[in-house]
């Protein structure tokens, strides 16, 4: 195949020419993003493998994983389409990839529908590249033309394989400069490649050469650093010249040495010291020799223009004391001295392979307001996560500044109030939200933080000296892990339309290696926002990554007796508050929802041992089955649920999940044991808070009747009276939200999947406080803490505790949901809702399986309703439609046997359709 014979070529020259420029490095990229989506002489609509992924990540370096998890997608626009058997190939050297008795791993052809497989080849070996590819097979058993090509590089494994020392500059936790290391090479022959890997405990930037080494930031993301350290592989290849080379590192705190003081005790965290880090930088030779620089007593280490950095507060900068040059061949370094060697920080270190944090999206100011020639407010015109840059000229010695706000007082200037209030300091030269610039003077300067970022939309700058700025003199990155984006939204109501793109802003401006409640105040991975904002994460990204290296933090910081903290990682606060089940289901939730969109078990697996730990603690402690371990309906509105309510209802479904889990993973005695235990919890909370002969449960609240609907607690002969009465209640309440944060996941979702959908929109579309509209109509970007605006306390501007709305839209209008059946979206739940006071609606999300479509618009009288079905596939699609209703498809009558449409029935005021992979186009009438 011409694919084939391109790559191969590209290999041959690779092994015989020195990739050392920017344009073959260009070239690389560009050549093996075209081998991903290329498509040879195929009939339109029809490509077959394609997205070829390895640990969910693309071509990925660094992969220890001894049986990482292989993944493709079908691309084939046929209805039906769907692959009938596979065939694996695997290869250290592409001109060989695919040929029979060679290799690493031949899968041989597997009759299965499966697009996730786990290597199971020859055993891995450190630091290669390995090649694959897959054959697939459609529903007719022909083969598909395309057989792309992807790869993935293992690293460096585990601790004994590692060369370098760890290394620190031997200053104390109080220090505040931030310490540079260098070091310099010489290449022995001609190179073939090169790798970077690097561990650190803190944070760390790589430079080769002057120049700094990728696009990442805040590298290595934030662990329970004692437990578990991070490192990443980074080709420099490309970077490393014949001749004279020089490496730098410049080490920033991070979490890992805390110096800024606030309530939840960071600066006391257990593993706190001064950032240290190792590397070994391995060059493969064109004669396939090898050898590493590794860290040790040949670098040495100095202190520079950065002089101080807090990931909490912010940064600060001299710039006269700038080491210009300083991770260059050329620079004279006879006054940096020598590095100490340090223990390593934990004995598990592990190769980071998530999606990076990344600037994503550069915002120019829309404002500037000028106070004075020496104070200045840039407005960005949006709420984000990350940090700004300014670009300014003006004589040395002055000091700019730059506190970075939410929101003003009247007066114009920017206000901490609503963001500082968690803030201990100790003294006055830590300014929360903060930067600090002294300038060097002479030519025009810029200031961007390495080792920090902030939640901001304001940035109020205070120069020492006259300075004259304009609008184009800062502008601000968007930064938050780079997960790509696999949904949308599209309405015909604009406050729809920008509540969903308020709860993406939300959701990415608290993601940055780890779920976090807010980019400002706390940045803590509190576990009740995460479990809450889960489905609306991955119903918008592909975010899986981050999910699984966060239950690995869960497990890292699970007591011996099952119990977590309530935020995670921790330093140690959060095991004595907040950490009930209604808070730390996570340990079960994430999992869950991770195997329901991605039909991989690998997750539950892991975490199975802990979800027992967790329920057979509480149940230890709490034998009723019911239990008040927790926090609660947390900000509600106005009425507030018991405790112990809402609690037994969360420990409920973990142990649910725990059977079911049990199952899945085949263990009769647990399933047997914890389906009894799930049983006796479920009749225990009905027993005290059901009253049977009205349908209420407690006060009859709307959380107190929406949160047994959505977690299924309501007997199923009940399930009409309370969803009715809860409906009632909504009513009585004049379609007004009073709800917390455990309401807003249930109150939409119990109303439109019990007969209620409208009444449902009502309320997400509301205008009027408190809602989540009432917000968007006066100006927010992204989701408040808080219903009301105006509030002194919980009011910072970007949360994402209130972000299940942003699921909802794909589940209750959309009516896209993963089968506990058919986990993965290889069986498709559809059950939009054609809600009043809409026109038009489209939901798109790019599955496992591929892109799901469904929307509808209305045409005069009638109904169009437009899905589609990716190829392997099935769906459940299920319409509520009034006696009499005419529906077609194609201008024909919609009857099972019709082209793509499996079996139709029709009861109780709805049609349902078993309908295969493919593009349907419904007219209802």
């Amino acid at each position: 195949m011409l694919e084939r014979q391109l790559y191969l070529h590209w290999e041959r020259y690779r092994l015989q020419h020195r990739r050392c420029d920017v344009i073959r490095c260009m070239l690389i990229v560009m050549l093996v993003g075209c081998l991903s989506t290329w498509s040879i002489a195929q009939p339109a609509g029809i490509q077959g493998p394609v997205d070829l992924h390895c640990e969910y990540l693309l071509n990925p370096l660094g992969v220890d994983e001894p049986a990482p998890r292989l993944l493709w997608k079908l691309s084939d626009q046929r209805r039906g389409a769907r692959q009938t058997a596979y065939e694996i190939f695997v290869d250290k050297d592409a001109a060989t990839l695919g040929q029979q008795g060679k290799g690493m791993w031949h899968s041989g052809k597997v009759a299965s529908s499966a697009s996730l497989v786990s290597y199971a080849g020859k055993k891995l070996e450190r630091g290669i590249r390995y090649y694959w590819t897959v054959k697939v097979w459609d529903e007719n058993g022909l083969l598909y033309k395309r057989q792309p090509i992807a790869y993935f590089e293992t690293g460096i494994g585990i601790n004994a394989n590692w060369k370098g020392a760890w290394i620190s500059d031997g200053a104390g936790i109080d220090v505040k400069p931030a310490p540079y290391f260098r070091t310099t090479f010489e290449p022995k022959k001609k190179i073939r490649s090169a790798r970077a890997y690097i561990a650190a405990a803190g944070l760390y930037e790589l430079y080769v050469n002057g120049l700094r080494v990728g696009d990442h930031r805040l590298d290595p993301a934030y662990t329970r650093f004692d437990r578990r350290t991070h490192y990443l592989t980074h080709d420099v290849t490309a970077a490393v010249v014949q001749g004279k080379n020089a490496v730098g590192v410049l080490l920033g705190n991070g979490w890992y040495n805390h110096q800024s003081t606030a309530v939840w005790d960071f600066h006391r965290a257990p593993w706190r010291a001064r950032p240290v880090f190792c590397m070994d930088l391995r060059i493969t030779y064109d004669d396939g020799s090898t050898e590493t620089i590794t860290t040790g007593k040949n670098w040495k280490t100095n202190t520079g223009a950065i002089i101080f950095n807090s990931i909490y507060t912010a940064e600060h900068v001299d710039a006269s004391r700038e080491l210009t040059g300083w991770s260059t061949a050329g620079y004279d370094d006879k006054g940096w001295k020598e590095i100490v060697y340090r223990a390593a920080p934990s004995q598990n270190v592990v190769s980071q392979q998530i999606h990076p944090i990344r600037a994503t999206d550069t915002i120019k100011a829309r404002s500037m307001q000028r106070f004075s020639d020496s104070l200045y407010v840039f407005d960005l015109g949006r709420n984000i996560a990350g940090v700004s840059r300014i670009t300014v000229k003006a004589a040395a010695g002055t000091t700019l500044r730059l506190k970075h706000g939410e929101r003003l007082y009247p007066n114009g200037r920017v206000d901490l109030s609503n963001i500082d209030v968690h803030y201990r300091p100790t003294g006055t030269d830590d300014p929360f939200q903060t930067d600090i610039v002294t300038l060097a003077g002479g030519s025009e300067e810029s200031f961007m933080p390495h080792f920090n970022y902030k939640g901001f939309q304001y940035v109020e700058v205070v120069s020492s000296a006259p300075v004259t700025l304009t609008s184009d003199n800062l502008v601000g990155y968007f930064m938050h892990s780079d997960v790509p984006a696999v949904g949308s939204i599209q309405s015909s109501d604009p406050v729809i339309n920008g509540i969903w793109k308020a709860a993406n802003n939300s959701y990415l401006s608290n993601l940055h290696g780890y779920p976090t409640d807010c980019p400002q105040r706390e940045k803590n991975g509190w576990t009740g926002d995460a479990h809450i904002a889960i489905e609306t994460g991955l119903y918008n990204f592909d975010a899986i990554t981050i999910y699984e290296k966060w239950m690995a933090d869960h497990r890292d910081e699970q007591q011996p007796n099952g119990v977590l903290p309530s935020i995670i990682p921790t330093g140690g606060w959060g095991y004595e508050w907040g950490n009930g089940p209604d808070w730390t289901s996570t340990i079960a939730l994430i999992p869950w929802n991770v195997y329901l969109f991605y039909g991989d078990t690998k997750l539950l697996a892991l975490c199975y041992d802990n979800i027992r730990r967790y329920v057979d603690h509480i149940n230890d402690r709490y034998p009723s089955g019911l239990t008040s371990w927790g926090l609660g309906d947390w900000v509600p509105v106005k009425s507030k649920s018991p405790v112990e309510f809402t609690s037994s209802g969360y420990y409920l479904t973990d142990v649910r999940i725990l059977a079911k889990a049990a199952k899945l993973l085949k263990r009769a005695a647990d399933y047997n044991k914890y389906t009894q235990l799930a049983k006796k919890i479920q009749d225990a909370i009905n027993a005290k808070y059901l009253d049977r002969a009205t349908g209420l449960y407690g006060k009859g609240t709307q959380t107190e009747m929406s949160f047994p609907l959505h977690w299924k607690i309501v007997p199923e002969n009940m399930i009409k009276t309370v969803a009715d009465n809860l409906a009632r209640r909504v009513e009585a309440d004049s379609v007004t939200l009073d709800v917390g944060l455990l309401g807003t996941k249930t109150i939409l979702n119990a109303l439109s999947d019990n007969g209620h959908a409208e009444l449902a929109f009502r309320l997400a579309s509301k205008r009027t406080y408190p809602s989540w509209g009432w917000w968007i109509v006066n100006g927010a970007t992204t989701l408040y803490e808080n219903w009301k605006i105006d509030s002194r306390n919980d009011i910072s501007l970007n949360h994402i505790m209130f972000g299940e709305v942003g699921a909802w839209l794909y589940k209750g209008l959309g009516g896209i949901k993963p089968l506990e059946q058919a986990p993965g979206f290889k069986t498709v739940s559809l059950e939009p809702h054609f809600v009043a006071g809409l026109d038009s609606f489209v939901a798109v999300y790019n599955s496992p399986k591929g892109s799901i479509l469904s929307s509808w618009k209305r045409v005069g009288n009638a109904l169009h309703y437009t899905t589609i079905i990716p190829a392997n596939s099935l769906a459940l699609l299920k319409l509520s439609l009034p006696v009499g209703t005419n529906i077609t498809e194609a201008q024909k009558p919609v009857v099972a046997g019709a082209r793509g449409i499996i079996s139709r029935s029709i009861g109780d005021g709805k049609v349902e359709l078993k309908i295969e992979a493919g593009e349907y186009h419904f007219i209802i009438e």
